[in-house]
């Protein structure tokens, strides 16, 4: 018998090696998700330019930052409202908390979204030809909004990346674009409030860990699987705070830590541990 309904989740047809350079843009959900690469020590570059919820936004970071050449790429949608600046019409990333009547809040299309996410993959396949985009949809409501209003503009996201995986002939998709359920995943699988922050609208930390853990699944290649086995016991090792630094117990216990990283690092010599 079962009490949940599990997400089907494809599993690409590339894998994430230990040496990829890893790129995360979009909403504060790239930013949880990144951050665990970050924390394992892979390279891992998230929200050079800040948090960025749009597809427009997005574009811009890539359009701003030509030194990013991942060879994976995760754009996370948030929202398909955007904010042009009265003045200019130009929409902008950030609002810098300038007065609201300078900007007009417009609603993005399906066609527009899809648009500004097609010339963000052009321009990371510009860069590099091998170049994997994952995209995904946040799961985080916005509540100001309205919960209707929030839940449309998540409908459109979802549109918006059927109708550009649909512009693109089979084998590109194969090889260039993925999309990841983290959406589905938790509406439809942990769907409890449990997972959920005090707020009731951002995901808990147990829940960002279960998503983490089921794109580690299908997207991980063995050998980061083994680089990351190996890294665990390392990683707390340093963390530790002992009692009394100056034991010999502590001394030969981080003598052993050295060379255990030692070792990893001319095994994986490319990775900043």
């Amino acid at each position: 018998m079962k009490f949940r309904t599990e997400v089907d989740i494809n599993k690409p047809s590339f894998t994430i090696e230990p040496e990829d350079e890893l790129l995360f843009l979009g909403s504060c959900f790239a930013d949880n998700i990144g951050q665990r690469f970050v924390e394992q020590r892979l390279r891992a570059t998230v929200n050079p330019r800040g948090t960025m919820y749009n597809p427009a936004s997005i574009l811009h970071t890539l359009q701003l930052c030509p030194e990013l050449r991942p060879r994976v790429a995760f754009l996370t949608l948030g929202t398909n409202h955007v904010y042009r600046l009265r003045e200019t019409g130009e929409i902008v990333d950030n609002c810098q908390k300038r007065p609201a009547n300078l900007f007009e809040e417009e609603e993005l299309t399906v066609e527009a979204c899809s648009d500004y996410l097609r010339q963000c993959v052009d321009v990371l396949r510009t860069r590099r030809p091998d170049v994997h985009v994952v995209l995904t949809v946040s799961p985080i409501r916005y509540r100001k909004y309205g919960y209707h209003a929030s839940q449309l503009s998540k409908a459109t996201l979802l549109l918006a990346i059927e109708h550009l995986i649909s512009q693109y002939p089979a084998v590109d998709i194969q090889q260039t674009i993925t999309y990841f359920p983290a959406y589905e995943i938790v509406l439809d699988e942990l769907r409890d409030y449990r997972f959920y922050q005090p707020d009731m609208l951002h995901p808990s930390e147990q829940a960002v860990e279960y998503i983490y853990e089921q794109l580690a699944e299908r997207y991980f290649s063995q050998r980061l699987k083994e680089f990351l086995r190996l890294w665990a016991p390392i990683h707390a090792a340093l963390q530790h705070r002992p009692f009394n630094a100056d034991s010999k117990e502590y001394k030969d216990f981080m003598q052993k830590t050295q060379e255990q990283l030692d070792a990893l690092r001319k095994s994986y010599p490319l990775l900043p541990i």
